[in-house]
């Protein structure tokens, strides 16, 4: 049986796409194993250090007797460091190529997660964190690329099955570390994650030397689609910065206030936590629907569009609607918020030429889209306290998220990123 699905025509990778040529670029079933393998143990690094240190916060905090100023900081530091690596990443990735600079980056981001265990003060903390959450912001825009060079004709399943595989992990450890801290301490807590980076760096290597590196590859540049083109400068590239920007805003912002904001409207903190849940659990329903939706032939466009009218009507119940129904308004933004962040993964190699531009387009899209993003827990807390309720908040939620319905159906159209028809 083939391992590679059909895919509709909107799908399907330009012929001219491939950045390297056939002689250089293994399609074998081994090569999609191994890659696929790499993206899984990649995926699994790249939430679980964030969402650990959320779920034992005031346990962290005791420890190192340190405000809740600077728990803030800790809680804020991922979307810049993500922008920053996004913004530098595809160069350098460009330069050393694309499997020497995960490898590096996975490295780096072991070596943050030994530095927050091994040095428990609120400095070597704070500069753990830094190192691996600029790592992640490396991977978060180098997955794409890696994936469109190595398995191009696999785009939507891979990039799917990362995508649940980072939001698994995030789900196991967010369960599981408490009660673990509670059993080894929080130092082994935390770091003890550490191992999963180890075991993605073995794997790694192994495909840097069965593959060879990407910047070493022949490079088969396209008549059309050159790769002179400046992302920065591309209406496409900003428009699935805003796509992704917004929703991310959204989920980060539902991430920090949803619990809060159910309990303001009537239902107990029992309740509201469980809202929370509702909201994550979503995310591999989401994923596996619309991964299988693709592959099945369904038009991304349309896609696109119904994950953000359900963001549409799930911040609209969370509003206005009844609380009898506050587990169906938190499933649906947490269905939307999950699609959209997939399908954006998706669109950075779908609607390239090469593997340079997958690279820039995800690095610009991202850097723009988390600085986007940043704002949201930020301007929702700062308008919950100017006005003393959620309401004026959750109008201007209600209102992006519109407008993202619209931006949706913009990215999404059958075009490449200059412009031109995909083609069939």
């Amino acid at each position: 049986m083939s391992i590679s699905p059909k895919l509709p025509a909107d799908v399907q990778t330009n012929p001219h796409s491939s950045a390297a040529s056939l002689s250089t670029l293994p399609s074998s079933r081994f090569t999609f194993w191994l890659v696929l393998c790499a993206m899984i143990l990649l995926a699994t690094n790249m939430r679980a250090p964030i969402v650990a240190l959320g779920s034992i916060a005031p346990v962290v905090q005791g420890a190192l007797n340190i405000s809740e100023t600077q728990v803030g900081w800790l809680g804020a530091v991922p979307m810049l460091t993500f922008a920053i690596g996004a913004l530098i990443s595809p160069t350098i990735g460009k330069r050393f190529g694309l499997e020497n600079t995960l490898i590096a980056m996975i490295a780096l981001l072991t070596i943050g997660m030994i530095i927050r265990t091994v040095i428990p003060t609120w400095s070597g903390f704070l500069i753990g964190t830094l190192l691996l959450t600029l790592a992640i912001g490396f991977a978060n825009t180098l997955a794409a690329p890696v994936i469109k060079q190595r398995t191009p004709k696999q785009i939507p399943l891979i990039t799917g099955l990362f995508s649940l595989t980072m939001t698994v992990t995030a789900g196991i450890v967010a369960g599981v570390v408490l009660p673990l801290s509670e059993w080894v301490g929080w130092q082994w807590a935390l770091g003890g994650w550490s191992l999963l980076g180890v075991f993605a760096i073995v794997i790694w290597i192994f495909l840097r030397l069965h593959l060879g590196s990407s910047s070493h590859q022949a490079v088969a540049l396209p008549t059309i689609g050159s790769s002179e083109i400046s992302m920065w400068r591309t209406p496409f590239a900003w428009q699935i910065a805003v796509f992704m920007g917004l929703q991310s805003l959204l989920f980060y912002t539902v991430a920090s206030f949803l619990p809060s904001i159910w309990v303001s409207k009537g239902l107990s903190a029992v309740q509201a936590g469980q809202m929370g849940s509702v909201f994550q659990f979503m995310a591999p329903i989401s994923i596996l629907s619309l991964t299988w939706l693709i592959n099945r032939g369904r038009p991304i466009q349309a896609l696109a569009v119904f994950a953000a009218v359900l963001n549409v009507i799930g911040v609209l119940g969370l509003s206005y609607l009844s609380t009898d129904l506050a587990w169906l308004w938190s499933s649906v933004m947490g269905i939307g918020c999950s699609a959209i962040f997939t399908l954006s993964m998706m669109l950075f190699s779908l609607r390239t030429y090469t593997t340079n531009q997958s690279s820039e387009l995800s690095g610009m899209a991202q850097a723009v889209g988390y600085l986007i993003a940043f704002f949201g827990p930020l301007g929702t807390g700062w308008l919950h306290e100017a006005t003393g309720n959620w309401d004026i908040p959750l109008f201007v939620m209600l209102i992006l998220m519109i407008a993202n319905v619209v931006i949706a159906w913009m990215v999404s159209r059958p075009l490449m990123v200059d412009g031109k028809k995909v083609s069939s």
